[in-house]
């Protein structure tokens, strides 16, 4: 119980934080803001102030794009949740040793057969392949949005309040 109440604080916190930094898709997708930029200073400044004036908005396309990596790796997503749940279940029912014929099993002996199991699981499920496939598809997405789009007339006042 105590767990639940820290994960629903903890999506509370990130909602009134990162979420409440969403700009509407309609600012988002202004396609009449698109435009290439002159030269690699202009595409710097543009990622800049993008990345900060559009951060939830990433954030959103990072957890989308998490999601439908997991949706896409079935793989990856049964060892997950064989390993994370088999810690809880563990960690929840397996503190006290258990006699099962001549054999005590103890923790000790349930955590070696969680990770003799979960680990092969998790190493063909190619973690490492869809690390890297979000991280590339995550910085395409992001930098490319944020290097195209040209910063509002916001941006101006910006440079100035910053400076005073």
């Amino acid at each position: 119980m105590e767990a639940l109440m820290r994960v629903t604080d903890t999506l509370k916190s990130i909602r009134e934080t990162r979420l409440s930094a969403l700009r509407p898709p309609s600012e988002f997708f202004d396609h009449t803001r698109i435009s290439r930029p002159a030269d690699l200073n202009q595409a710097t400044h543009r990622i800049s102030y993008n990345t900060r004036y559009f951060s939830g908005n990433y954030g959103l396309v990072l957890a989308l794009l998490a999601v439908y990596a997991l949706l896409t790796n079935l793989q990856l997503t049964f060892a997950l949740i064989f390993l994370v749940g088999g810690f809880a279940a563990i960690n929840r029912f397996g503190t006290d040793p258990i006699q099962v014929g001549e054999h005590v099993v103890t923790q000790k002996s349930l955590y070696t057969g969680l990770f003799v199991i979960g680990i092969p699981l998790l190493w063909f499920a190619s973690p490492f392949l869809t690390v890297f496939w979000f991280v590339g598809a995550a910085a395409v997405l992001i930098l490319g949005h944020a290097c195209i789009m040209e910063p509002g007339i916001e941006s101006e006042y910006a440079t100035v309040q910053d400076t005073v």
